[in-house]
């Protein structure tokens, strides 16, 4: 039973039997995860990107990224035939049915959405549909200002294959819903499957294609569905934000802010979920930074006042600054940072607040060394690194010094510094910040009970 959401100007339509190939633009954290998920349904799957080192990656069977079970995903999908990789666009288009795509859009010099790679994907599909008969689906999954599917992506194909949308091809918006670390177990089991389309075919066959992990679709238009994409992350990103302050209004009254926002999610009628909503460190990733900025400038170019968005950056900025004041108040000249990807599970370095307050350190001329399991001195942090560049330039020049910072164990880190900042929980991580003796700045809440935390260690809300 397909849940039909207003507005939404399509009929209901009958699930097709045939099981589709696919081919995927944009190898990335979503693209590579796709991959290897739909190959797993059954589905044969090309993936697609420019970068030769990904595409190889996949061809081989291997993860491009850290990410659990993709690996061995990719493995089994190269193994039975389902999987391929290439750099060739059009020929992946002509040869397959359906096109997911997947890749960049990071933020723009003047703070919106950066669509180029989205205009040279879609020149690439329309060479694809160019002398094909059959008829073909594009699935827009990028985060996106509303209308940009249909306004920018749309009228390239149309232009470089000759082609009407809605008549000679399909188009759907189908936002993904994949945290970083638990993306495939995530791909498995959705918590909410959306498909805006262009037309009930489109609709019917992408809906086919996730019946086995999701046979209740949503069903609306495109512009909803893509606006559904920014507003659960900016939502996200408002409960990082909501749950630190209470943490910085709490730690002063000396009332456990822990406490207080355990009872405050026990409320899941009125309050939604207790996920993002425990005060910690600040907002990062590829996800919430840009999609916050890019929801503030659309609403400045429409003239509309939205405060708290706006004022979203300014008070995570305040997160790492108090991160960064209580590293200082140590006195401390080397400090070991444990976790430098924004989340645990990971090797996303892109706008991860740590490197934020590790550029400041070094800048007042405090050594660093780190430690990440996710994190080795194979990680592309260059890549990633430049893909902030309109959104954090100054963190450009940690890219080159970055790896020289790691240690082979968190115990080597914290053995060769002063003072300590631990972001991501582990048992591991907790046990050294008991032995280390040296002040330990925890901001993800180490310890559940307040009477097990050493005095050593300070809370950043509590």
């Amino acid at each position: 039973m397909v849940q039909h959401i207003q507005p939404a100007a399509l009929r209901p339509f009958r699930l097709v039997e045939t099981r589709p190939s696919v081919s995927v633009v944009g190898l990335g954290y979503v693209g590579a995860v796709s991959t290897a998920c739909l190959a797993a349904l059954g589905h044969r799957v090309v993936g697609v990107d420019v970068d030769a080192e990904k595409v190889a990656a996949i061809a081989a069977g291997r993860a491009p990224i850290h990410e659990a079970g993709l690996g061995a995903l990719l493995a089994e999908g190269v193994g039975a035939g389902l999987v391929s990789a290439t750099q060739n666009l059009a020929r992946a288009v002509a040869e397959t049915d359906v096109t997911f795509v997947s890749v960049g859009t990071p933020t723009a010099a003047d703070g919106g959405c950066d669509d180029r790679y989205i205009r040279a994907a879609a020149r690439g599909i329309g060479a694809g549909l160019r002398d094909k008969a059959d008829f073909h689906v594009v699935v827009m999954r990028c985060s996106v200002p509303p209308g940009t599917t249909m306004k920018v992506m749309v009228p390239e194909i149309e232009a470089a294959s000759g082609k009407v949308a809605g008549l000679d091809f399909g188009v759907c918006f189908n936002p993904e819903f994949l945290r970083e670390g638990v993306a495939v177990e995530d791909f498995n089991a959705p918590p909410k499957t959306v498909i805006g389309a262009t037309d009930d075919r489109s609709a019917a066959i992408l809906a086919r294609i996730y019946a086995p992990v999701d046979p209740n679709p949503i069903l609306t238009t495109i512009e909803v569905a893509e606006m559904v994409k920014y507003v659960d992350n900016v939502w996200h990103a408002t409960k990082v934000v909501f749950a630190n302050e209470v943490g910085r209004l709490c730690k002063p009254l000396e009332v456990d802010s822990h406490a207080v926002m355990d009872i405050f999610v026990t409320d899941t009628k009125l309050n939604l979920s207790p996920y993002y909503l425990r005060p910690g460190f600040a907002y990062g990733g590829s996800c919430l930074p840009k999609e916050v900025r890019a929801v503030a400038h659309i609403a400045r170019g429409l003239g509309v006042e939205l405060p708290l968005i706006d004022s979203l950056e300014r008070s995570n900025a305040a997160q790492i600054a108090e991160a960064l004041r209580m590293l200082r108040a140590t006195g401390a000249r080397r400090v070991a940072v444990l976790g430098l990807a924004f989340k645990p599970g990971t090797d996303d370095l892109r706008e991860s607040p740590i490197l934020e307050v590790i550029a400041a350190l070094m800048d007042a001329g405090v050594e660093i060394v780190a430690h990440d399991p996710a994190i080795t001195p194979e990680t592309r942090i260059e890549a990633q690194l430049a893909y902030v560049r309109h959104a954090a330039p100054g963190l450009a020049r940690l890219a080159g010094c970055l790896r020289g910072m790691l240690r082979p164990t968190a115990a080597e880190a914290v053995a060769a510094a002063e003072a300590v900042i631990v972001t991501q929980a582990s048992a591991d991580y907790r046990t050294l910040a008991v032995q280390s003796g040296k002040p330990v700045i925890d901001v993800v809440r180490l310890f559940r009970n307040r009477a097990e935390q050493p005095d050593t260690v300070r809370g950043i809300g509590w």
